[in-house]
Protein backbone atom coordinates (compact mmCIF):
# COMPACT_ATOMS: atom_id res chain seq x y z
CA UNK A 1 0.00 0.00 0.00
CA UNK A 2 1.35 3.37 -0.98
CA UNK A 3 2.05 5.68 1.91
CA UNK A 4 0.38 9.10 1.46
CA UNK A 5 2.77 11.98 1.11
CA UNK A 6 2.98 14.08 4.24
CA UNK A 7 2.72 17.80 3.95
CA UNK A 8 5.74 19.43 5.60
CA UNK A 9 4.83 21.47 8.66
CA UNK A 10 7.83 23.81 8.58
CA UNK A 11 7.95 24.81 4.93
CA UNK A 12 4.71 26.87 4.86
CA UNK A 13 6.14 28.91 7.74
CA UNK A 14 9.31 29.77 5.86
CA UNK A 15 7.96 33.02 4.30
CA UNK A 16 7.10 34.35 7.75
CA UNK A 17 10.42 33.25 9.23
CA UNK A 18 12.40 34.76 6.37
CA UNK A 19 10.41 37.98 6.64
CA UNK A 20 11.38 38.28 10.31
CA UNK A 21 15.01 37.54 9.43
CA UNK A 22 14.98 40.35 6.87
CA UNK A 23 13.40 42.71 9.42
CA UNK A 24 16.11 41.88 11.96
CA UNK A 25 18.76 42.43 9.29
CA UNK A 26 17.20 45.82 8.55
CA UNK A 27 17.49 46.83 12.20
CA UNK A 28 21.09 45.71 12.36
CA UNK A 29 21.91 47.58 9.15
CA UNK A 30 21.00 50.81 10.92
CA UNK A 31 22.72 49.81 14.18
CA UNK A 32 25.84 48.96 12.24
CA UNK A 33 26.02 52.57 11.11
CA UNK A 34 24.89 54.25 14.30
CA UNK A 35 27.03 51.97 16.50
CA UNK A 36 29.89 50.85 14.25
CA UNK A 37 32.33 48.07 15.00
CA UNK A 38 30.23 46.98 18.00
CA UNK A 39 31.57 49.77 20.22
CA UNK A 40 28.15 49.96 21.83
CA UNK A 41 29.35 51.95 24.82
CA UNK A 42 31.17 54.65 22.88
CA UNK A 43 28.48 57.23 22.27
CA UNK A 44 30.94 59.47 20.47
CA UNK A 45 31.08 56.96 17.60
CA UNK A 46 27.29 56.91 17.47
CA UNK A 47 27.28 60.70 17.20
CA UNK A 48 29.92 60.52 14.49
CA UNK A 49 27.74 58.13 12.54
CA UNK A 50 24.75 60.43 12.86
CA UNK A 51 26.86 63.38 11.76
CA UNK A 52 28.01 61.36 8.77
CA UNK A 53 24.72 61.97 7.01
CA UNK A 54 25.62 59.97 3.93
CA UNK A 55 26.20 56.75 5.81
CA UNK A 56 23.12 57.27 7.93
CA UNK A 57 20.87 58.13 4.97
CA UNK A 58 22.16 55.14 3.04
CA UNK A 59 21.56 52.86 6.01
CA UNK A 60 18.05 54.14 6.62
CA UNK A 61 17.09 53.77 2.96
CA UNK A 62 18.58 50.28 2.87
CA UNK A 63 16.62 49.38 6.00
CA UNK A 64 13.42 50.77 4.44
CA UNK A 65 14.01 48.73 1.31
CA UNK A 66 14.58 45.60 3.39
CA UNK A 67 11.41 46.18 5.41
CA UNK A 68 9.44 46.64 2.20
CA UNK A 69 10.92 43.42 0.83
CA UNK A 70 10.12 41.65 4.11
CA UNK A 71 6.48 42.64 3.79
CA UNK A 72 6.31 41.22 0.27
CA UNK A 73 8.06 38.03 1.44
CA UNK A 74 5.53 37.74 4.25
CA UNK A 75 2.79 37.90 1.62
CA UNK A 76 4.62 35.09 -0.25
CA UNK A 77 5.10 37.23 -3.35
CA UNK A 78 6.99 35.30 -6.03
CA UNK A 79 8.70 38.42 -7.28
CA UNK A 80 9.97 39.22 -3.77
CA UNK A 81 11.40 35.69 -3.57
CA UNK A 82 13.35 36.24 -6.79
CA UNK A 83 14.74 39.58 -5.57
CA UNK A 84 15.70 38.11 -2.19
CA UNK A 85 17.43 35.10 -3.76
CA UNK A 86 19.48 37.43 -5.96
CA UNK A 87 20.30 39.69 -2.99
CA UNK A 88 21.31 36.80 -0.71
CA UNK A 89 23.42 35.15 -3.41
CA UNK A 90 25.10 38.48 -4.17
CA UNK A 91 25.75 39.04 -0.47
CA UNK A 92 27.35 35.62 -0.15
CA UNK A 93 29.69 36.32 -3.08
CA UNK A 94 30.59 39.77 -1.75
CA UNK A 95 31.38 38.46 1.74
CA UNK A 96 33.34 35.55 0.25
CA UNK A 97 35.51 38.08 -1.56
CA UNK A 98 36.13 39.96 1.71
CA UNK A 99 36.75 36.71 3.63
CA UNK A 100 33.76 37.17 6.00
CA UNK A 101 33.15 33.42 6.06
CA UNK A 102 30.65 33.44 8.94
CA UNK A 103 28.41 35.80 7.02
CA UNK A 104 28.83 33.62 3.95
CA UNK A 105 27.60 30.60 5.90
CA UNK A 106 24.53 32.52 7.10
CA UNK A 107 23.78 33.71 3.55
CA UNK A 108 24.12 30.22 2.14
CA UNK A 109 21.83 28.81 4.85
CA UNK A 110 19.21 31.44 4.07
CA UNK A 111 19.62 30.79 0.34
CA UNK A 112 19.08 27.08 0.87
CA UNK A 113 15.97 27.79 2.95
CA UNK A 114 14.56 30.01 0.21
CA UNK A 115 15.22 27.43 -2.50
CA UNK A 116 13.65 24.69 -0.39
CA UNK A 117 10.47 26.74 0.16
CA UNK A 118 10.24 28.15 -3.36
CA UNK A 119 6.89 26.43 -3.98
CA UNK A 120 5.30 28.40 -1.13
CA UNK A 121 6.05 31.76 -2.77
CA UNK A 122 3.11 31.64 -5.13
CA UNK A 123 1.43 35.04 -4.72
CA UNK A 124 1.20 36.94 -7.97
CA UNK A 125 2.11 40.57 -8.51
CA UNK A 126 0.46 43.11 -10.76
CA UNK A 127 1.23 42.28 -14.38
CA UNK A 128 1.78 45.87 -15.38
CA UNK A 129 3.89 46.61 -12.30
CA UNK A 130 7.10 46.06 -14.27
CA UNK A 131 6.18 48.85 -16.65
CA UNK A 132 5.04 51.01 -13.74
CA UNK A 133 8.29 50.33 -11.86
CA UNK A 134 10.30 51.27 -14.94
CA UNK A 135 8.30 54.46 -15.29
CA UNK A 136 8.84 55.31 -11.62
CA UNK A 137 12.56 54.60 -11.99
CA UNK A 138 12.87 56.86 -15.03
CA UNK A 139 10.81 59.69 -13.52
CA UNK A 140 12.53 59.59 -10.14
CA UNK A 141 15.96 59.25 -11.75
CA UNK A 142 15.29 62.29 -13.91
CA UNK A 143 14.07 64.27 -10.91
CA UNK A 144 17.02 63.17 -8.78
CA UNK A 145 19.64 63.94 -11.44
CA UNK A 146 18.08 67.34 -12.12
CA UNK A 147 17.95 68.13 -8.40
CA UNK A 148 21.55 66.96 -8.02
CA UNK A 149 22.74 69.18 -10.88
CA UNK A 150 20.96 72.20 -9.46
CA UNK A 151 22.37 71.46 -6.01
CA UNK A 152 25.97 71.04 -7.20
CA UNK A 153 25.65 74.22 -9.27
CA UNK A 154 25.48 76.04 -5.95
CA UNK A 155 27.77 73.86 -3.85
CA UNK A 156 30.44 73.02 -6.49
CA UNK A 157 30.18 75.74 -9.17
CA UNK A 158 33.78 75.44 -10.43
CA UNK A 159 33.26 71.98 -11.94
CA UNK A 160 32.24 71.37 -15.52
CA UNK A 161 28.75 70.11 -16.35
CA UNK A 162 29.87 66.66 -17.62
CA UNK A 163 31.91 66.13 -14.45
CA UNK A 164 29.08 67.23 -12.21
CA UNK A 165 26.69 64.96 -14.11
CA UNK A 166 28.88 61.89 -13.68
CA UNK A 167 29.58 62.61 -10.01
CA UNK A 168 25.89 63.21 -9.30
CA UNK A 169 25.13 59.78 -10.75
CA UNK A 170 27.80 58.27 -8.51
CA UNK A 171 26.34 60.12 -5.54
CA UNK A 172 22.87 58.76 -6.25
CA UNK A 173 24.36 55.25 -6.06
CA UNK A 174 25.73 55.98 -2.59
CA UNK A 175 29.32 56.90 -3.47
CA UNK A 176 30.99 60.13 -2.40
CA UNK A 177 31.06 62.61 -5.33
CA UNK A 178 34.61 63.72 -6.16
CA UNK A 179 33.96 67.43 -6.69
CA UNK A 180 35.64 70.64 -5.62
CA UNK A 181 33.11 71.91 -3.08
CA UNK A 182 33.17 75.36 -1.59
CA UNK A 183 33.48 74.00 1.94
CA UNK A 184 33.73 70.47 3.41
CA UNK A 185 30.43 70.90 5.26
CA UNK A 186 28.72 71.78 1.99
CA UNK A 187 30.18 68.66 0.41
CA UNK A 188 28.84 66.49 3.24
CA UNK A 189 25.37 68.00 2.84
CA UNK A 190 25.44 67.42 -0.93
CA UNK A 191 26.58 63.84 -0.49
CA UNK A 192 23.79 63.18 2.04
CA UNK A 193 21.17 64.74 -0.23
CA UNK A 194 22.28 62.66 -3.22
CA UNK A 195 22.33 59.45 -1.20
CA UNK A 196 18.84 60.19 0.09
CA UNK A 197 17.51 60.88 -3.41
CA UNK A 198 19.09 57.69 -4.73
CA UNK A 199 17.68 55.61 -1.90
CA UNK A 200 14.23 57.16 -2.34
CA UNK A 201 14.33 56.34 -6.05
CA UNK A 202 15.17 52.71 -5.32
CA UNK A 203 12.55 52.50 -2.60
CA UNK A 204 9.70 53.88 -4.73
CA UNK A 205 10.71 51.67 -7.64
CA UNK A 206 10.54 48.64 -5.38
CA UNK A 207 7.14 49.77 -4.08
CA UNK A 208 5.81 49.80 -7.64
CA UNK A 209 7.47 46.50 -8.53
CA UNK A 210 6.09 44.65 -5.49
CA UNK A 211 2.64 46.24 -5.53
CA UNK A 212 -0.06 43.66 -4.73
CA UNK A 213 -2.66 42.81 -7.32
CA UNK A 214 -5.79 44.94 -7.26
CA UNK A 215 -9.21 43.95 -8.49
CA UNK A 216 -11.89 46.17 -9.92
CA UNK A 217 -14.90 46.46 -7.62
CA UNK A 218 -17.65 45.86 -10.14
CA UNK A 219 -20.67 43.61 -10.00
CA UNK A 220 -21.52 42.36 -13.47
CA UNK A 221 -25.11 42.03 -14.60
CA UNK A 222 -24.77 38.24 -14.76
CA UNK A 223 -23.40 38.03 -11.23
CA UNK A 224 -26.15 40.34 -9.98
CA UNK A 225 -28.78 38.13 -11.56
CA UNK A 226 -27.33 35.04 -9.86
CA UNK A 227 -27.18 36.82 -6.53
CA UNK A 228 -30.84 37.84 -6.83
CA UNK A 229 -31.73 34.20 -7.45
CA UNK A 230 -29.90 33.19 -4.27
CA UNK A 231 -31.55 36.00 -2.31
CA UNK A 232 -34.96 34.87 -3.53
CA UNK A 233 -34.27 31.47 -1.97
CA UNK A 234 -32.27 32.38 1.16
CA UNK A 235 -32.57 36.16 1.50
CA UNK A 236 -34.44 35.97 4.78
CA UNK A 237 -31.43 34.65 6.68
CA UNK A 238 -29.40 37.86 6.84
CA UNK A 239 -30.70 41.42 7.13
CA UNK A 240 -27.63 42.61 5.20
CA UNK A 241 -28.08 40.17 2.35
CA UNK A 242 -29.62 42.68 -0.09
CA UNK A 243 -26.60 44.96 0.29
CA UNK A 244 -24.58 42.31 -1.54
CA UNK A 245 -26.16 43.80 -4.68
CA UNK A 246 -24.06 46.96 -4.41
CA UNK A 247 -22.40 47.37 -7.79
CA UNK A 248 -19.09 48.47 -6.32
CA UNK A 249 -18.53 44.96 -4.95
CA UNK A 250 -17.41 41.79 -6.66
CA UNK A 251 -18.52 38.24 -5.98
CA UNK A 252 -17.10 34.73 -5.92
CA UNK A 253 -19.39 31.70 -6.00
CA UNK A 254 -19.04 28.26 -4.50
CA UNK A 255 -18.28 25.41 -6.93
CA UNK A 256 -21.94 24.34 -6.74
CA UNK A 257 -23.16 27.89 -7.40
CA UNK A 258 -25.48 27.69 -4.37
CA UNK A 259 -23.58 30.23 -2.24
CA UNK A 260 -21.43 33.30 -2.77
CA UNK A 261 -19.18 35.73 -0.92
CA UNK A 262 -19.33 39.39 -1.90
CA UNK A 263 -16.28 41.51 -1.24
CA UNK A 264 -14.08 44.38 -2.36
CA UNK A 265 -10.29 44.56 -2.57
CA UNK A 266 -9.19 47.59 -0.55
CA UNK A 267 -5.45 48.07 -0.82
CA UNK A 268 -4.07 44.63 0.00
CA UNK A 269 -7.18 43.50 1.94
CA UNK A 270 -9.93 41.34 0.45
CA UNK A 271 -12.83 42.67 2.52
CA UNK A 272 -16.07 40.68 2.56
CA UNK A 273 -19.26 42.06 4.09
CA UNK A 274 -22.15 40.43 5.87
CA UNK A 275 -22.90 36.73 5.63
CA UNK A 276 -22.28 34.59 2.55
CA UNK A 277 -25.32 34.59 0.27
CA UNK A 278 -27.21 31.39 -0.37
CA UNK A 279 -27.53 27.94 1.19
CA UNK A 280 -25.49 27.65 4.45
CA UNK A 281 -24.48 24.13 3.48
CA UNK A 282 -22.68 25.63 0.47
CA UNK A 283 -21.05 28.43 2.49
CA UNK A 284 -17.80 26.49 3.08
CA UNK A 285 -17.26 26.15 -0.66
CA UNK A 286 -17.76 29.87 -1.27
CA UNK A 287 -15.55 30.81 1.69
CA UNK A 288 -12.82 28.40 0.53
CA UNK A 289 -12.91 29.88 -2.98
CA UNK A 290 -12.67 33.41 -1.58
CA UNK A 291 -9.74 32.50 0.70
CA UNK A 292 -7.97 30.67 -2.13
CA UNK A 293 -8.16 33.77 -4.30
CA UNK A 294 -6.86 35.90 -1.43
CA UNK A 295 -3.91 33.54 -1.00
CA UNK A 296 -3.24 33.51 -4.73
CA UNK A 297 -2.85 37.29 -4.83
CA UNK A 298 -1.40 37.80 -1.32
CA UNK A 299 -4.47 39.65 -0.07
CA UNK A 300 -5.29 39.79 3.61
CA UNK A 301 -8.76 38.26 4.10
CA UNK A 302 -11.21 40.09 6.35
CA UNK A 303 -14.95 40.18 6.98
CA UNK A 304 -17.01 43.02 8.40
CA UNK A 305 -20.55 42.71 9.71
CA UNK A 306 -20.79 38.92 9.89
CA UNK A 307 -23.53 37.38 12.00
CA UNK A 308 -22.72 34.81 14.66
CA UNK A 309 -23.64 31.97 12.31
CA UNK A 310 -21.37 33.31 9.59
CA UNK A 311 -18.57 34.00 12.08
CA UNK A 312 -18.68 30.32 13.03
CA UNK A 313 -18.48 29.34 9.35
CA UNK A 314 -15.53 31.65 8.79
CA UNK A 315 -13.99 30.30 11.98
CA UNK A 316 -14.11 26.76 10.62
CA UNK A 317 -12.23 28.06 7.58
CA UNK A 318 -9.41 29.36 9.77
CA UNK A 319 -10.48 32.92 10.60
CA UNK A 320 -10.82 34.39 14.05
CA UNK A 321 -13.67 36.73 15.09
CA UNK A 322 -14.09 39.79 17.26
CA UNK A 323 -17.45 41.27 18.23
CA UNK A 324 -17.71 44.61 16.47
CA UNK A 325 -21.10 45.74 17.73
CA UNK A 326 -24.80 45.02 17.54
CA UNK A 327 -27.55 45.45 15.02
CA UNK A 328 -30.88 46.82 16.27
CA UNK A 329 -33.88 44.75 15.14
CA UNK A 330 -37.53 45.65 15.73
CA UNK A 331 -40.00 42.77 15.98
CA UNK A 332 -43.10 44.51 14.65
CA UNK A 333 -45.51 41.93 16.03
CA UNK A 334 -44.66 43.17 19.54
CA UNK A 335 -43.51 46.73 18.76
CA UNK A 336 -45.69 49.52 20.16
CA UNK A 337 -45.29 53.10 21.33
CA UNK A 338 -47.03 52.53 24.64
CA UNK A 339 -45.18 51.92 27.88
CA UNK A 340 -42.52 53.66 29.91
CA UNK A 341 -39.59 52.26 27.88
CA UNK A 342 -40.95 53.95 24.71
CA UNK A 343 -41.73 57.29 26.31
CA UNK A 344 -38.94 59.16 24.46
CA UNK A 345 -40.01 57.87 21.05
CA UNK A 346 -43.70 58.43 21.79
CA UNK A 347 -43.10 62.04 22.82
CA UNK A 348 -41.05 62.69 19.68
CA UNK A 349 -43.73 61.22 17.41
CA UNK A 350 -46.51 63.21 19.09
CA UNK A 351 -44.49 66.43 18.86
CA UNK A 352 -43.98 65.99 15.10
CA UNK A 353 -47.64 65.14 14.55
CA UNK A 354 -48.72 68.29 16.40
CA UNK A 355 -46.43 70.28 14.08
CA UNK A 356 -48.58 69.18 11.14
CA UNK A 357 -46.17 66.71 9.55
CA UNK A 358 -47.46 63.95 7.30
CA UNK A 359 -45.88 60.74 6.05
CA UNK A 360 -46.27 58.42 3.08
CA UNK A 361 -44.86 54.89 3.01
CA UNK A 362 -44.85 52.77 -0.13
CA UNK A 363 -42.71 50.56 -2.33
CA UNK A 364 -40.42 52.32 -4.77
CA UNK A 365 -42.14 50.58 -7.66
CA UNK A 366 -45.44 52.22 -6.66
CA UNK A 367 -44.08 55.78 -6.90
CA UNK A 368 -44.73 57.84 -9.98
CA UNK A 369 -41.77 59.08 -12.01
CA UNK A 370 -42.28 62.61 -10.64
CA UNK A 371 -42.46 61.40 -7.03
CA UNK A 372 -39.34 59.28 -7.41
CA UNK A 373 -37.43 62.10 -9.06
CA UNK A 374 -38.39 64.43 -6.22
CA UNK A 375 -37.35 61.91 -3.57
CA UNK A 376 -33.97 61.35 -5.23
CA UNK A 377 -33.34 65.07 -5.63
CA UNK A 378 -34.27 65.87 -2.02
CA UNK A 379 -32.17 62.98 -0.68
CA UNK A 380 -29.14 64.23 -2.63
CA UNK A 381 -29.73 67.80 -1.51
CA UNK A 382 -30.02 66.75 2.13
CA UNK A 383 -26.72 64.86 1.86
CA UNK A 384 -25.00 68.11 0.97
CA UNK A 385 -21.22 67.90 0.65
CA UNK A 386 -20.84 64.91 2.96
CA UNK A 387 -19.12 61.85 1.51
CA UNK A 388 -21.50 59.09 0.43
CA UNK A 389 -20.87 56.35 2.99
CA UNK A 390 -21.74 52.70 2.90
CA UNK A 391 -20.31 49.32 2.04
CA UNK A 392 -21.71 46.67 4.33
CA UNK A 393 -25.04 48.26 5.31
CA UNK A 394 -26.06 50.62 2.53
CA UNK A 395 -27.24 50.16 -1.06
CA UNK A 396 -26.73 53.73 -2.20
CA UNK A 397 -28.86 53.84 -5.35
CA UNK A 398 -32.27 55.32 -4.59
CA UNK A 399 -34.36 55.47 -7.73
CA UNK A 400 -32.75 52.55 -9.54
CA UNK A 401 -35.47 50.62 -11.45
CA UNK A 402 -33.79 47.33 -10.49
CA UNK A 403 -35.02 47.74 -6.89
CA UNK A 404 -38.83 48.14 -7.03
CA UNK A 405 -39.30 46.39 -3.65
CA UNK A 406 -37.36 49.06 -1.75
CA UNK A 407 -39.67 50.83 0.73
CA UNK A 408 -39.53 54.63 0.63
CA UNK A 409 -40.81 56.66 3.59
CA UNK A 410 -41.18 60.42 3.07
CA UNK A 411 -42.09 63.19 5.50
CA UNK A 412 -43.52 66.64 4.67
CA UNK A 413 -43.59 69.51 7.14
CA UNK A 414 -46.58 71.74 7.86
CA UNK A 415 -45.74 73.93 4.87
CA UNK A 416 -45.76 71.00 2.45
CA UNK A 417 -41.99 70.78 1.98
CA UNK A 418 -40.37 67.36 1.72
CA UNK A 419 -37.94 67.34 4.67
CA UNK A 420 -36.97 63.68 5.22
CA UNK A 421 -36.50 60.49 3.21
CA UNK A 422 -35.91 57.01 4.61
CA UNK A 423 -35.46 53.91 2.48
CA UNK A 424 -35.52 50.24 3.48
CA UNK A 425 -34.26 47.34 1.35
CA UNK A 426 -35.96 43.93 1.43
CA UNK A 427 -34.91 41.42 4.06
CA UNK A 428 -36.34 38.24 2.63
CA UNK A 429 -40.09 38.34 2.06
CA UNK A 430 -41.18 39.65 5.47
CA UNK A 431 -38.47 42.06 6.61
CA UNK A 432 -36.87 45.41 5.89
CA UNK A 433 -33.36 46.72 6.51
CA UNK A 434 -32.65 50.44 6.86
CA UNK A 435 -30.68 51.77 3.92
CA UNK A 436 -30.89 55.55 3.52
CA UNK A 437 -31.70 58.09 6.24
CA UNK A 438 -31.80 61.76 5.26
CA UNK A 439 -33.40 64.57 7.24
CA UNK A 440 -33.35 68.33 6.88
CA UNK A 441 -31.58 70.04 9.76
CA UNK A 442 -34.42 72.54 9.90
CA UNK A 443 -37.07 69.87 10.34
CA UNK A 444 -38.76 69.15 13.65
CA UNK A 445 -36.70 67.15 16.14
CA UNK A 446 -38.15 63.63 16.10
CA UNK A 447 -38.86 63.43 12.37
CA UNK A 448 -36.87 60.21 11.98
CA UNK A 449 -38.74 58.61 14.88
CA UNK A 450 -41.99 59.69 13.24
CA UNK A 451 -40.98 57.98 9.99
CA UNK A 452 -39.85 54.75 11.69
CA UNK A 453 -43.06 54.59 13.72
CA UNK A 454 -45.11 55.18 10.55
CA UNK A 455 -43.35 52.33 8.76
CA UNK A 456 -44.04 50.08 11.76
CA UNK A 457 -47.72 51.10 11.75
CA UNK A 458 -48.06 50.16 8.08
CA UNK A 459 -46.11 46.93 8.45
CA UNK A 460 -49.16 44.72 7.96
CA UNK A 461 -50.02 46.38 4.66
CA UNK A 462 -46.43 45.92 3.51
CA UNK A 463 -46.28 42.30 4.65
CA UNK A 464 -43.40 43.12 7.02
CA UNK A 465 -42.80 41.54 10.46
CA UNK A 466 -39.31 42.83 11.30
CA UNK A 467 -37.09 45.84 10.62
CA UNK A 468 -33.33 46.09 10.95
CA UNK A 469 -32.19 49.56 11.98
CA UNK A 470 -28.73 51.08 12.28
CA UNK A 471 -25.67 49.23 13.47
CA UNK A 472 -24.29 50.29 16.86
CA UNK A 473 -20.51 49.84 17.06
CA UNK A 474 -19.30 48.52 20.45
CA UNK A 475 -22.83 48.77 21.85
CA UNK A 476 -22.05 46.49 24.79
CA UNK A 477 -19.20 48.77 25.88
CA UNK A 478 -21.52 51.78 26.20
CA UNK A 479 -24.18 49.72 27.95
CA UNK A 480 -22.00 47.85 30.43
CA UNK A 481 -19.35 50.53 30.86
CA UNK A 482 -21.85 52.97 32.34
CA UNK A 483 -23.13 50.52 34.96
CA UNK A 484 -22.06 50.46 38.57
CA UNK A 485 -19.35 47.90 39.11
CA UNK A 486 -17.87 48.14 35.63
CA UNK A 487 -14.15 47.30 35.69
CA UNK A 488 -11.43 49.89 35.06
CA UNK A 489 -10.53 48.44 31.66
CA UNK A 490 -14.16 48.62 30.49
CA UNK A 491 -14.58 52.18 31.81
CA UNK A 492 -11.36 53.25 30.07
CA UNK A 493 -12.50 51.65 26.79
CA UNK A 494 -15.81 53.51 27.11
CA UNK A 495 -13.96 56.82 27.60
CA UNK A 496 -11.92 56.16 24.46
CA UNK A 497 -15.10 55.51 22.47
CA UNK A 498 -16.71 58.66 23.86
CA UNK A 499 -13.67 60.60 22.69
CA UNK A 500 -13.95 59.04 19.24
CA UNK A 501 -17.63 60.00 19.16
CA UNK A 502 -16.55 63.62 18.72
CA UNK A 503 -15.56 62.77 15.15
CA UNK A 504 -17.66 59.67 14.39
CA UNK A 505 -21.24 58.98 15.39
CA UNK A 506 -20.46 56.08 17.72
CA UNK A 507 -22.40 56.86 20.89
CA UNK A 508 -25.14 58.80 19.10
CA UNK A 509 -25.97 55.80 16.88
CA UNK A 510 -26.20 53.60 19.94
CA UNK A 511 -28.52 56.07 21.70
CA UNK A 512 -30.61 56.54 18.55
CA UNK A 513 -31.19 52.78 18.32
CA UNK A 514 -31.54 51.99 22.02
CA UNK A 515 -34.59 54.22 22.48
CA UNK A 516 -36.66 51.85 20.27
CA UNK A 517 -36.00 49.06 22.80
CA UNK A 518 -34.85 46.70 20.01
CA UNK A 519 -33.56 43.18 20.00
CA UNK A 520 -29.79 43.32 19.65
CA UNK A 521 -28.04 40.95 17.27
CA UNK A 522 -24.23 40.86 17.48
CA UNK A 523 -22.10 41.45 14.41
CA UNK A 524 -18.48 40.41 14.05
CA UNK A 525 -15.29 41.36 12.26
CA UNK A 526 -13.31 38.32 11.09
CA UNK A 527 -9.60 38.11 10.39
CA UNK A 528 -6.95 35.44 10.00
CA UNK A 529 -4.27 36.70 12.41
CA UNK A 530 -4.34 39.24 15.23
CA UNK A 531 -1.50 41.13 13.53
CA UNK A 532 -3.74 41.62 10.48
CA UNK A 533 -6.70 43.02 12.43
CA UNK A 534 -5.51 46.68 12.17
CA UNK A 535 -5.18 46.35 8.39
CA UNK A 536 -8.67 44.84 8.12
CA UNK A 537 -10.06 47.61 10.35
CA UNK A 538 -8.44 50.37 8.29
CA UNK A 539 -9.69 48.75 5.07
CA UNK A 540 -13.20 48.65 6.54
CA UNK A 541 -13.04 52.34 7.46
CA UNK A 542 -11.85 53.14 3.96
CA UNK A 543 -14.56 51.01 2.35
CA UNK A 544 -17.19 52.80 4.45
CA UNK A 545 -15.65 56.16 3.35
CA UNK A 546 -14.62 57.17 6.87
CA UNK A 547 -11.01 57.26 5.71
CA UNK A 548 -9.58 58.20 2.34
CA UNK A 549 -6.04 57.36 1.35
CA UNK A 550 -4.13 59.51 -1.17
CA UNK A 551 -4.15 58.10 -4.68
CA UNK A 552 -0.69 58.04 -6.28
CA UNK A 553 -1.75 56.81 -9.70
CA UNK A 554 1.67 57.34 -11.27
CA UNK A 555 3.14 55.06 -8.58
CA UNK A 556 0.50 52.32 -8.52
CA UNK A 557 -0.44 52.42 -12.19
CA UNK A 558 -4.15 52.52 -11.34
CA UNK A 559 -6.43 54.30 -13.67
Amino acid sequence: MQTPERTPTLRPRVPGLVAWAVRVAAVFSVLDIVLPERHLRRTSMALDALVDGTAFATGVMAAGTMLLLAGAVRRRARRAWVLLVVAVAGGALANLHTHHFRVVVVNLALLGLLLWARKDFTARSVRRSRRVALRVLLVMSGVSVTAGLLLTLRTAPHNSLPRRLSEVCYGLLGFAPDLAFRRPAVGTFTQTALSTLGGLTALLTLVALLAPVTKAARLTSGAERRLRELLALEGGRDSLGYFALRRDKTVIFSPSGKAAVTYRVVGSVSLASGDPIGDPEAWPGAIAAWLAEADRYAWVPGVIGASETAALAYGRAGLDAFELGDEAILDLETFQLEGRSMRVVRQAVNRVRRAGYRVTVCRQGDLTAEELTQAVAVAEALRGEEEERGFSMALGRLGDPADPEVVVARAWDGDGALVAVLTFVPWGTDGLSLDLMRRSRGSENGTVEFLVASVAEQAAALGVRRISLNFAVFRSVFERGSRIGAGPALRMWRRVLLLGSRWWQIESLYRANAKYNPRWQPRFICFRRASELPRVGIAALEAEAFLQRPRLRWLTGSG
